[in-house]
């Protein structure tokens, strides 16, 4: 939206009006607690509520009005405004105090409640039906309320003629979770009179799709059971769709034995599908969506990720962009590429004073660390950052055991030729997600055993910051050298936090996955630290993989990986064994070090001493991290929206 407005574009984001928002991350004891994230908690001067434009949303018992809270979004130095319109759920009925008493009373409460409870946590926990429950209706209102909002205004200019909607509303459904709009237009179009086929059409020529992840599990399924007790008037559409599918593809489906994939609705009912970085475009065509692309090869595009520099460079850093500024003027800050200008520029004197300001947001960072996690950073140590949501695939859990490793070989001096180093967490787990939670633990375990050690605390800590936000990331990513992008190859789909790192003059650890690998090339190898095995490497051998052999032939991953198991932590609730037994004996659920640990232990280990001892040469380090500053300028989000518009939307 930020981008659009800046570059007028016109574009108008939806959502929903969350009362919480996930949750404020503390730590008891190194395991996660989850408190309340109160959004509402504070006056909120920008939303502006739009009374006149509520529409109703009818579920299964339950009607709520959905009234909309219009925030701008303003252009940088223009006249642009775009808007961000979020729908609060609210009863249809005052509830009238009066009646205290009264029968009546008691049922207002009780509806007022079921149709407030809708928006009041974002991603409620949908391990359970009820869960599952709360986030299709989540989802269905914010599908109904947008397709109604556009459908009125269309309407206002066309009646019911709506062979124009599609030149009207592009409308880009942003992963999974707003699909349901697909069946929700063609079922209000159908009740408008326009027969299935038409509205379908219509449907296509309207939506596109963007894939954010090849992880199955966010590919989501929801049953019958769960649709139908929530938005039933959906399902006779969604079959029809499915039936239109069966006679065109007799071998595809879209409702299936364990429910409706959304995913494969979202690719049929749409006339583009993106993904969000190269290689994962490339995963989606033959593996995720393989038989789709068979069937529609130029329905899939590729459109990379970006960030919007005015956040995370001109707010977040003003003494970077005071530097750039100073010597290519401040074009970049509305048209990213133009730090290219850059690159003819760099000079010992510019080394020099882009490590000055190093300097100064490392301090900064270091002081906000110790007022706020308790653990001082003396001057002078690299700061090693990997922040992000927690999950296996991402592989903090290879971070912390090198890290472990790396302590260790420091502690026996079989590892001389160290530069002082912070290694630096952040990111929260989901509340369900027990490995996840696990892996916290054990990071907030061995930064106390390591940070409390005075033989070596001179040279390694580290910290775990508390309840990572986007406000954390603005200290963060200034003061950074080195931006740990580890996750194994083919599971991340873009990542946008290696952009934001290396916009600010890290440089990239990190393997060939997602947006690393146009990092990469444009930044250039000599650049970054790249290691790990490739997406095809993976994928040839990953039937014959057997973590265990590595486990026994390696003394030093044997040792690292030990430590979830030898008493060094606590394990009471048998969380580290677990963890332990996954990389080497795998689960139920998939085989073991699924997401190769102990295959790239060793090549990352070699990558984190080479990126530690480049240190040495600060004004080489500086050279690397001035060179990647200025190969960032196609990774702005400017350039992504441009894409949008002229590839997708036809505007």
């Amino acid at each position: 939206l930020d981008s659009a407005a800046t570059h007028a574009i016109p574009l108008t984001g939806y959502g929903l009006r969350y009362k919480y928002g996930l949750f404020r991350q503390t730590f008891e004891n190194g395991y996660q607690k989850e408190i309340p994230d109160d959004w509402g908690a504070d006056f909120d001067p920008w939303s502006v509520r739009r009374e006149e434009l509520a529409v109703l949303v009818k579920m299964k018992g339950l009607t709520v009005r959905a009234v909309p809270y219009d925030m701008p979004v303003i252009g940088y130095k223009s006249d642009n405004v775009g808007t961000l319109r979020l729908w609060q759920t609210e009863s249809l009925n005052e509830v009238d105090f009066k009646t205290f008493n009264d029968q009546k009373y008691s049922r207002a409460c009780a509806e007022k409640n079921r149709a407030e409870d809708i928006v009041k946590f974002l991603y409620p926990n949908d391990t359970l039906k009820a869960g599952k429950m709360m986030r299709v209706k989540q989802q269905y209102v914010l599908s109904s309320a947008s397709v109604q909002d556009m459908l009125r205004s269309y309407e206002s200019l066309y009646g019911k003629d709506y062979g124009n909607f599609s030149r009207m509303y592009a409308v880009q459904l942003n992963d999974t979770h707003p699909v349901m709009a697909i069946p929700e237009l063609i079922r209000l179009l159908m009740e408008r009179g326009v027969k299935f086929d038409e509205a379908f059409d219509i449907a296509v020529r309207t939506f596109s799709y963007t894939n954010h992840t090849v992880m199955r599990e966010a590919l989501e399924v929801w049953g019958v059971d769960v649709l139908q007790s929530v938005a039933p008037m959906l399902m006779p559409v969604i079959r029809l769709i499915d039936e239109r599918l069966k006679k065109e593809h007799p071998e595809m489906c879209i409702v299936g034995f364990d429910g409706v994939h959304m995913a494969d609705l979202a690719v049929y009912a749409t006339h583009v599908t993106n993904g969000v970085a190269r290689i994962h475009t490339q995963i989606l065509k033959r593996s995720v969506f393989s038989q789709w692309h068979d069937i529609y090869p130029d329905r899939f595009v590729n459109v990379t990720n970006g960030i919007t520099q005015r956040r995370w460079l001109a707010v977040s850093n003003p003494e970077l962009t005071a530097f750039l500024s100073a010597r290519i003027g401040e074009g970049f800050i509305t048209h990213l590429e133009k730090l290219d200008e850059l690159k003819p520029l760099i000079d010992d004197d510019m080394c020099r004073e882009f490590m000055a300001i190093k300097d100064v947001k490392k301090a900064q960072l270091a002081k906000r660390i110790l007022e706020v996690e308790g653990v001082e950073v003396p001057e002078g140590f690299i700061y090693d950052v990997e922040i992000k949501r927690l999950h296996e695939y991402k592989r903090q859990l290879l971070n912390i055991l090198c890290t472990w490793a790396i302590y260790k070989r420091l502690k026996s001096g079989e590892i001389t030729d160290f530069n002082p180093m912070l290694c630096l967490f952040g990111g929260k787990s989901a509340p369900g997600y027990e490995r996840a939670k696990a892996i916290i633990y054990l990071i907030n375990s061995l930064a106390a055993i390591i940070n409390a050690d005075n033989e070596t605390n001179d040279r390694l800590r580290v910290v775990f910051c508390r309840n990572y936000n986007c406000s954390y990331a603005e200290s963060i990513i200034p003061a950074a050298d080195i931006s740990e992008q580890i996750s194994a190859a083919g599971t991340e789909a873009s990542g946008t936090g290696n952009m934001k790192l290396m916009l600010n003059g890290a440089v990239t650890l990190g393997t060939m996955d997602g947006a690393n690998i146009e990092i990469v090339e444009r930044a250039g190898a000599d650049n970054a630290f790249i290691f790990g095995a490739t997406v095809e490497e993976l994928e040839s051998m990953k039937d014959a993989y057997r973590s265990r052999d590595i486990y026994e032939a390696d003394d030093m991953v044997r040792k690292a990986v030990d430590v979830l198991i030898d008493g060094t932590v606590a394990d009471e609730t048998g969380a580290l064994r677990e963890l332990y037994n996954s990389l080497l004996d795998g689960a139920s659920w998939h085989k073991p070090d699924h997401y190769f640990v102990l295959k790239d232990f060793r090549s990352y280990y070699e990558a984190k001493l080479r990126a530690n001892r480049a240190y040495s040469d600060r004004m080489a380090f500086a050279r690397m991290a001035l060179n990647n500053i200025a190969s960032a300028g196609c990774f702005s989000s400017d350039r992504a929206v441009r894409e949008y518009a002229r590839i997708i939307w036809d505007i």
